[in-house]
């Protein structure tokens, strides 16, 4: 993992957030967390301060930092958001990218098969997130980018781990290569349907033990 000690961290932390290891309602030191890391502390609060101003955590004071909740109906709200710009800038990038742009793709799309593969929940929330965010560049909107990427961050896809063990995220996985197929031959409506389809998983794949308590 390349960047900064601090980059590295972050990145797990928020994964770890994101994939909901870290669960919303429980406090968990700074101490506890490097352990577990195999870092000091000093970067471990320095990546929780950063999760803080991305609103994914919470100070808890004299005890360390909180994951923020997210309610059954946010996230659906998200979802929706992220539906109406990915689906058409998908679409459009299909339309419009050249071949040799979509195949430096490959490599994301096929990390988060391995990842998946293996039950490494981390590396495929990584791989995920270069990915589609990677499509989304081809639109050469920066600033779409950078809002579907908070958005991401925002969406907690919890049960990911039970999905590894049952198949689930593999199969989401795999559905990675079959984009990219269908964008590299040109199928706007097939690229319109699998990215619906792929985006409906945020939803679906959430559980009732993943709920947070009101």
């Amino acid at each position: 993992m390349g960047g900064s000690l601090r980059d590295q961290v972050t990145r797990a932390l928020r994964a770890a957030t994101i994939t909901g290891r870290l669960r919303p309602g429980v406090v968990y030191s700074a101490p506890v967390l490097a352990e577990e890391l195999g870092v000091s502390a000093t970067p471990v609060r320095e990546a929780m301060l950063d999760l803080v101003r991305e609103g994914l955590v919470e100070t808890v004071r004299n005890k360390g930092f909180r994951v923020v909740g997210i309610t059954d109906q946010d996230l659906d709200h998200v979802t929706e958001v992220r539906e109406l710009i990915e689906i058409p800038a998908t679409v459009e990038v299909a339309r419009r990218a050249r071949a040799e742009d979509l195949e430096q793709l490959r490599a994301p799309a096929q990390e988060t098969v391995e990842a998946a593969r293996t039950g490494d929940v981390i590396g495929y929330v990584e791989a995920d997130r270069r990915f589609h965010l990677g499509v989304l560049a081809l639109t050469g909107n920066r600033h779409l980018v950078a809002t579907v990427g908070e958005l991401r961050k925002r969406s907690r896809l919890f049960g990911l781990a039970d999905a590894a063990g049952d198949g689930r995220l593999l199969a989401s996985a795999v559905e990675h290569e079959r984009l990219l197929e269908l964008m590299l031959a040109g199928d706007l409506d097939g690229t319109r349907r699998l990215v619906r389809t792929h985006l409906g998983h945020v939803r679906t794949g959430r559980t009732a033990t993943d709920r947070p308590s009101a």
